[in-house]
């Protein structure tokens, strides 16, 4: 738990070092500049098909890869995956959230705000799509004793996706898009990677699983930080660009 803890300190410094501009008091403001707004790039039904397709092909190596890592299996690699789950479980993500918004209010800069926002923003539409997926295909987990294509469809099944592995990709995703920096950004795709292979190490999900789950995450992420639409629908304006209905609204 101690190393889960370090993990999870990363993310909370990141944080603070967003990229809010401030300008210093008493100087002049910037000159106003009018720049065209692109739309950004969005994701219609034959990506989305594409991306589906995908995971149904990746899916036939599902039972011997369970099989593989399941026959070579270690009390240490058991240890490692005990302590990074956790990186996609509420104790990572609340506090790296909570703590960016209560920066913003506190140093009262609205922009640090509306970034815990957009993080709070991205792991509600994660868990959301998640867990309505789940119940409807209905896949029974590696642990269950039955095969990659056993699915019973609102029949509490629920492997697919993986739940931890989307909230641990949308916290990776959305902070490091807010903090812009190399080497924050490698740390955190590394922590959700290792939270997607201790998934797998666990017999607790498919290979399919955890890739439909980093997916889900990532692409959240990028619809609410407005980097990406899906279907055409982008990111709130009012975490996206300032002045849009005041603080309040982030919450």
């Amino acid at each position: 738990m101690r190393n889960a803890r370090r993990l999870f300190i990363v993310p909370l410094l990141a944080a603070g070092t967003l990229n809010a501009q401030a300008v210093p008091a008493g100087a002049p403001a910037p000159p106003a500049a009018v720049a065209v707004r692109r739309p950004p790039p969005s994701l219609g039904l034959v990506p989305v098909g594409l991306g589906i397709g995908a995971v149904a092909l990746l899916s036939v190596v599902d039972e011997p890869l369970r099989d593989a890592l399941q026959d070579h299996r270690t009390a240490g690699g058991d240890d490692l995956a005990r302590a990074v789950k956790h990186f996609g479980e509420p104790v990572a993500y609340l506090p790296v959230v909570l703590g960016t918004v209560a920066v913003g209010l506190v140093a009262g800069k609205p922009a640090v705000t509306r970034a815990g926002g957009r993080m709070a923003g991205s792991l509600l539409v994660a868990g959301l799509v998640t867990n309505l997926i789940k119940p409807v295909v209905g896949r029974r987990r590696p642990n269950g004793g039955q095969g990659a294509y056993d699915f019973s469809p609102l029949g509490g099944q629920d492997s697919w996706p993986s739940g931890h592995t989307t909230m641990a990709f949308a916290l990776a995703a959305s902070v490091s898009d807010e903090v812009n920096s190399l080497p924050v950004t490698v740390v955190l795709y590394g922590a959700a990677t290792l939270t997607a292979w201790s998934r797998v190490n666990d017999n607790r999900h498919w290979l399919s699983d955890v890739v439909t789950g980093a997916a889900i995450g990532v692409v959240s992420a990028k619809v609410i930080n407005g980097r990406l639409r899906v279907f055409g629908v982008g990111g709130p304006r009012f975490l996206l660009e300032p002045g849009r209905l005041g603080i309040a609204a982030t919450f």
